[in-house]
């Protein structure tokens, strides 16, 4: 009796567990692509211009970034619910006070500090569910969790669409707030564990802030090529990337323990797969957004409902994989998802100003169902490959790499939009030099995915 009392009890407190870090995984991910949709009724309401807009979502990339190892970490030493709740706290006030900003200055602070927040939150929520799911059933977790993270980018488009198209981009931010408090009711009444496996482990302050100044130097550097202040920068970000590594290498609580990299082949090469398709695929939104509202002249509402097709296709294969991942090889299920996104970004090449909505909405499908078997397998061999000690920086690398190439494909995004447009503001003069820049993005992009694949099949031919 006692024993089916701790197999229930072990159960509900999974399913809490589960719940409580899909509701949070749903936040960020529909804001960011709910504002995809609003970004021309910020345009007029804030005179902003094409680089402003952009930096709108390098911002909040950007922010998130630099935080999410060193939070990762931090969750390790003094717990990972800890910083969790901290950062739903924080992406909820940061989110309620984006409604009174009334400049793009302030609207670009804020949007910092809610990458700050994401940081916290993604920076801990993959080592909370590592933590709670054993092997085997680990990979269909990770599934679910980032199912809702799928759930958030398909309804960001529509809910985001309709909300701004109606009542103004502001409500996009009011809408969150509520979801915001609630999540944090769920993680007061479910969550009453705390995990903190290297509990007595010094901080690396240090680290962490050569850590910070290496990636922001390389991100907006690369956001600024290829002007001589984007090349400074990134000779500036290797610099201080070789200071970090000796750091790292000499003292024995690292940020980022660089053995990981030198002796774990298979996280090694899941991370620069997850690099490398992130940077292949987010600006993809950013550009269909501008794309359908600008050179299709559709309203932000039905443009919505086209961008949905692809976190369609994601939510519904990411469990499927997950579980999949749980019984086969992650490596080779990922390898399949990123040929097929390779395959769908090679056609985005031949989108001009008379493609069919219809061909779009078929492509935006092939690169959901890639994406959708990519990141649940990839994730779950990163995060199965390490020790517990090391789950919340092994969390902090997986968000690292998916904002790290987010920020560098909306760098060779805004940096394409510069040479092609420059400092105008999108009208139907820079609508040739808008598509051209689009064009050239999903080139690159398609070299970058293809490359992908076989970092993504180079690690071993076994992972359990």
């Amino acid at each position: 009796m006692n024993m089916n009392t701790d197999v229930q009890e072990d159960r509900s407190f999974k399913i809490s567990v589960l719940l409580v870090s899909a509701f949070a995984a749903f936040l960020v991910p529909f804001l960011s692509s709910a504002v995809n949709l609003a970004l021309p009724a910020i345009e007029k309401e804030l005179h902003a211009n094409a680089i402003s807009l952009s930096w709108i979502i390098s911002s909040f990339l950007l922010s998130s970034a630099i935080f999410l190892l060193p939070f990762g970490r931090l969750g390790d030493i003094i717990g990972r619910k800890k910083i969790f709740t901290t950062g739903i706290y924080l992406f909820t006030i940061s989110t309620f006070l984006i409604l009174f900003s009334h400049s793009i200055i302030s609207l670009l602070i804020l949007r910092i500090f809610e990458g700050i927040s994401s940081a916290m939150i993604f920076g801990t929520s993959m080592a909370i569910l590592t933590s709670v799911f054993q092997p085997g059933e680990r990979g269909r977790a990770i599934g679910i969790n980032i199912t809702a993270t799928y759930l958030g980018l398909s309804l960001g488009p529509v809910i985001g669409g309709l909300l701004t198209h109606y009542l103004g981009w502001r409500s996009i931010f009011a809408f969150l707030v509520p979801f915001g408090v609630i999540s944090l009711i769920l993680i007061q009444k479910k969550i009453k564990t705390e995990w903190a496996e290297a509990e007595g482990e010094k901080f690396d302050w240090s680290g962490s802030l050569v850590y910070g100044i290496a990636l922001a130097s390389f991100m907006f550097g690369f956001s600024r090529l290829p002007s001589a202040m984007g090349w400074s920068c990134i000779v500036i970000a290797v610099f201080m990337t070789v200071i970090f590594l000796v750091i790292e290498n000499r003292i024995s609580s690292p940020v980022f323990d660089i053995k990981l990299i030198i002796r774990n082949r298979v996280f090694a090469f899941s991370g620069v797969a997850a690099l490398i398709n992130y940077a292949a695929t987010s600006a993809i939104g950013f550009f269909i957004s501008l794309y359908l509202q600008y050179l299709k002249g559709l309203d932000a509402s039905t443009a919505g409902l086209i961008m949905i097709s692809q976190p369609i296709a994601m939510t519904l294969l990411s469990p499927f994989a997950g579980k999949l991942s749980d019984r086969k090889n992650p490596g080779v299920i990922a390898s399949y998802g990123m040929g097929i996104t390779a395959t769908g970004l090679i056609l985005m090449c031949f989108i001009n100003e008379t493609t069919s909505n219809y061909f779009i909405v078929l492509l935006l499908l092939i690169m959901g169902i890639g994406f959708g078997l990519f990141s649940s397998p990839n994730s779950n061999a990163i995060m199965s490959s390490v020790e517990k000690r090391h789950l919340g920086v092994a969390s902090g690398v997986v968000g690292t790499m998916r904002i790290v190439g987010q920020m560098m494909s909306m760098g060779i995004a805004m940096m394409l939009i510069s040479l092609y447009i420059g400092k105008e503001t999108i009208n139907p003069s820079t609508y040739p030099g808008l598509i051209s820049a689009m064009r050239t993005s999903f080139i690159i992009f398609s070299v970058l995915s293809v490359t992908g694949i076989f970092a993504s099949l180079a690690r071993h031919s076994k992972n359990s």
